[in-house]
């Protein structure tokens, strides 16, 4: 299936891009506390493509090794949160801790979670913060609570304090429980409240990202890819070309505003649970091309806060995709062409292509219920006219009947009239009648009602950057919150996801368990008291399953490397 090239990329940005040093980052920052915050603007879902990067270098050891301190690094956090106010620790440098043996990853995991530590803390860690809103949360009502808007300084502040994943977030983009060159050279962009926009920062830990975070305050901040040196170092290398994007999920990008012209419930920035079943359908076609077709495992779908979600392809075979690779898979998919303004959408060649099949079976179940009941695109005059001119131009009989059949019942709904086309096709008195083009007809305007309409130019470039996870929406206040798309996807509603406000509520109004005689007290995280718990629960098994495969490839692959050097194997 053909694809187009990508465009070349332009030194233009909408937004504007500032290469930043240190003292440059600090100007910004001064910038964006001292001017005057405009309204906040609705940020476009597509995201922007790159131009620099930074982090520190990091050796790789043995796996083992790297758990062990993980998981001394872990409690020595853990000890150091019990002593140590945020305000003091946020400016004090990561303690060294000795390597232990013989952590499994699980155990370092619920190791993790069962201390308290800078990321989650509880309730009572976080009064001793200062700069943290226990004071917002005991001082104000309800009320007073959404009142605040969700890109609201001190209401983001207590977010990224003590709700966000960041160690599970490390862990994802890292592929490993300790700090390794897959996030230390990993790209960050910020986009401050000053709509600034910070490019190419690199961070060698997650405590040193969430420092930065809580220092500049961004409305969000988005992933790029792995470099193939530190992104902040760019400009001291002496060979320019040395320093390239080298590695990064595999991306796409669905938004609702591509559906304008046929769902009849929203338009633009709107939506409801109606037109959200595009989002769910269009989910399913990709994520079952991705799995069947390519054998991809680790996909992770999230919603983007608002109107769309985004798909994270996070296999190691995905990640080292280049731009042809990525190209070609996007091309693979896309299958509706042309804007809100053309014509027919869908021109495919016929037999279809077992993608396409496989997709028609997964959608014609949606086109009657989703859209002919729920949507019902064609029940006006105008909007019938297009259904019409999506009819075989040489079945102009056809057509004409239909017009003057819907004529005489103006409200008649789309079901029948989608119906009425089979009827006034068998009584055709046309000679040489085309059932045949009729049929292909009709497949091509299911597809085009139902088919993914991706934002195809964020899957073609490996440089290309895209919101994180678990950020907030500042239009909405919503999380961006990943899809359980195997448990819950027809369950998803996006107006249901929870906001930051709401969060902060809940945690105010958790209620602590009685503790039974003989038991000893356990420590809970903020995420655990609000509704966010099953969705940072839900990333934790996947970035688990991520690690773990990632891990079994390496000792396979370190163990074919000894046995190639020690000439042949024993057999048992």
């Amino acid at each position: 299936m053909p694809h187009s090239e990508s465009p070349a990329e332009s030194d233009d940005s909408p937004i504007p891009m500032i290469d930043v040093d240190q003292q440059q980052q600090e100007d910004a920052v001064a910038e964006s506390t001292t001017a005057d915050v405009p309204e906040p603007q609705e940020p476009a879902d597509e995201d922007v493509d790159m131009v620099d990067s930074n982090a520190t270098t990091h050796t790789h050891a043995t796996t083992q090794a790297l758990e062990a301190e993980s998981r001394a690094v872990s409690q020595a956090e853990a000890q150091d949160h019990q002593e140590t106010p945020v305000s003091e620790a946020a400016t004090s440098a990561p303690s060294e801790s000795k390597p232990a043996t013989g952590v499994k990853l699980e155990e370092l995991f619920d190791e993790m979670d069962s201390d308290e530590d800078d990321e989650f803390p509880t309730t009572k860690a976080a009064k001793r913060e200062p700069a943290s809103s226990p004071d917002l949360l005991s001082s104000q009502s309800d009320m007073e609570i959404d009142l605040h808007e969700a890109s609201d300084p001190e209401v983001m502040r207590t977010f990224y304090q003590r709700l966000f994943p960041w160690r599970y977030l490390f862990q994802w983009l890292n592929h490993s429980p300790t700090p390794t060159n897959d996030f230390g050279h990993r790209e960050f962009a910020f986009t401050l409240q000053n709509d600034a926009y910070l490019r190419y920062q690199s961070f060698a830990t997650s405590d040193l990202l969430r420092k930065d975070v809580l220092r500049l305050m961004p409305s969000r901040f988005e992933i790029g890819p792995v470099y193939t040196a530190n992104p902040r170092d760019r400009k001291t290398l002496r060979n320019s070309s040395a320093f390239r994007p080298l590695s990064k999920e595999l991306c796409f990008d669905i938004d609702l505003t591509d559906y304008d012209d046929i769902r009849t419930c929203c338009a633009k920035a709107s939506i409801c649970q109606k037109c959200w079943q595009f989002i769910t359908m269009a989910i399913k076609v990709v994520d079952t091309a991705l799995r069947e077709d390519f054998g991809f495992k680790h996909i992770m779908w999230v919603y983007s806060g608002r109107r769309g979600a985004h798909a994270w392809v996070c296999d190691k075979k995905a990640r080292a995709l280049d731009d042809q690779k990525r190209r070609a898979i996007a091309g693979y998919l896309e299958v509706i062409r042309g804007g809100a303004q053309s014509g027919k959408k869908v021109n495919l060649r016929r037999p279809l292509h077992p993608h396409l099949v496989r997709s028609l079976d997964i959608l014609k179940q949606h086109f009657q219920a989703d859209v002919l009941e729920a949507q019902d695109p064609w029940r006006t005059e105008d909007q019938q006219e297009k259904l019409l001119a999506l009819l075989p131009s040489d079945q102009k009989q056809l057509v004409s009947a239909l017009r003057n059949k819907w004529a005489s019942s103006p409200d008649r709904p789309s079901t029948l009239k989608w119906a009425d086309i089979d009827t006034v096709a068998k009584t055709s008195t046309a000679k040489n009648f085309d059932t045949k083009s009729l049929l292909d007809a009709k497949q091509d305007i299911v597809l085009e009602y139902t088919y993914p309409r991706l934002d195809i130019e964020v899957s073609k470039k490996l440089n290309h950057l895209l919101k994180s996870p678990f950020v907030v929406h500042p239009g909405t206040g919503r999380v961006c919150v990943p899809i359980d798309v195997k448990r819950n996807l027809e369950g998803f509603d996006p107006l249901g996801v929870p906001t930051v406000q709401s969060l902060i509520r809940e945690i105010d109004e958790w209620k602590k368990p009685e503790i039974k005689n003989g038991e000893d007290e356990k420590h809970t995280a903020d995420w655990e008291k609000t509704s966010l718990k099953g969705y940072i629960e839900f990333f934790r098994s996947f970035v688990l399953a991520l690690m773990k495969d990632e891990r079994e490839v390496k000792v396979k692959r370190e163990r074919e490397e000894e046995g190639g050097g020690g000439g042949e194997g024993m057999e048992f």
